[in-house]
């Protein structure tokens, strides 16, 4: 088992991220510029200082182990740690130092990304020397990260609103239903009522939704998707209804590709958040980009 960590041990640890990032030892050596005999060597090293096998690897493919896939987590945080050290180190005169981790959910509206790029042009005027990460994922992974302290902060349509995080209106989102070209409902879109609809074949979200227009879930719900584009295919097959964000669909609406429902009945907005632990429990360098964001001028409605 390691002890104190060494040079050795750590570049140990390096060629070992690098193959679990290359998912296999062959397609690392490009990565390493190293044979796979060498990194193989390297990485039996490592197993007999930790005194556990970390991989599978040969004929049947790269596999972690159990231990190995947790080594890998905590090999990942070590890393990181270093980089932050290194860059706070030489950056110790700047008034925010660190690291600034930030998730958010795909397809949102482009004036709201436009937002989002105006704050960190903003955060980037201060006195600052921050490495910035953005993620993108759905919901509910945004949510664990942010509980489990792998994010600083997030913006998304949150369902579940965990007590121990705070949460900042950002702005809404309408959606409406829609179906594909290929749909019997395609040509009398518009002014299709909610009851017709109700049983026939929906694409629905894996998570829940606020108020559709619909009288709870449909009675149909042959598909399941958790991201916007996966959703749109499941509309476009003709089979299938759904929601979709009105300005997410827009451009397909004018390709003829899709068609509203009925805009005025089978709609709901989503309201999105910022979200980050209490303001209390944030470090200086989360709260100086909160600050801006919220700075921003909101979009003007057309």
């Amino acid at each position: 088992m390691l002890g104190r960590l060494s040079d050795l041990d750590l570049r140990l640890v390096r060629v070992f991220l690098a193959v679990v990032d290359a998912s296999g030892v062959s397609a690392a050596q490009m990565t390493l510029n190293v044979g796979s005999s060498t990194i193989s060597t390297q990485l039996a090293t490592l197993e007999t200082r930790l005194g556990f096998r970390l991989c599978d690897r040969g004929r049947g493919g790269f596999k972690l182990t159990p231990k190995g896939a947790m080594f890998a987590e905590m090999a990942h945080g070590l890393m990181n740690a270093i980089g932050d050290f290194h860059q706070g180190a030489r950056n110790l005169d700047k008034q925010l130092v660190g690291h600034l981790r930030i998730g958010m959910i795909g397809h949102m509206p482009p004036e709201e990304n436009s937002r989002i790029s105006a704050a960190i042009a903003r955060f980037r005027r201060r006195d600052e020397a921050v490495r910035m990460t953005l993620l993108v994922r759905a919901p509910g992974e945004l949510e664990e990260r942010l509980l489990n302290g792998q994010l600083d902060l997030a913006i998304a349509y949150f369902w579940h609103r965990a007590p121990t995080l705070h949460f900042t209106p950002l702005f809404t989102e309408r959606q409406e239903a829609y179906c594909g070209r290929e749909h019997p409902l395609f040509a009398r879109a518009g002014g299709v009522q909610a009851e017709e609809v109700n049983r026939l074949d929906w694409a629905w979200r894996s998570y829940p939704l606020p108020e559709t227009g619909l009288a709870g879930l449909p009675a149909r719900v042959g598909a399941m998707a958790d991201n916007m584009e996966a959703l749109a295919l499941l509309i476009f097959s003709g089979h299938h209804l759904g929601f979709l964000p009105q300005h997410f669909a827009a451009p397909y609406v004018a390709q003829g590709l899709l068609a509203p429902l009925n805009p005025a009945a089978l709609c709901y907005n989503t309201n999105f958040c910022v979200v980050t632990r209490p303001r209390r429990q944030i470090n200086a360098v989360t709260r100086a980009f909160l600050d801006d964001l919220l700075a921003v001028p909101v979009p003007a409605s057309d």
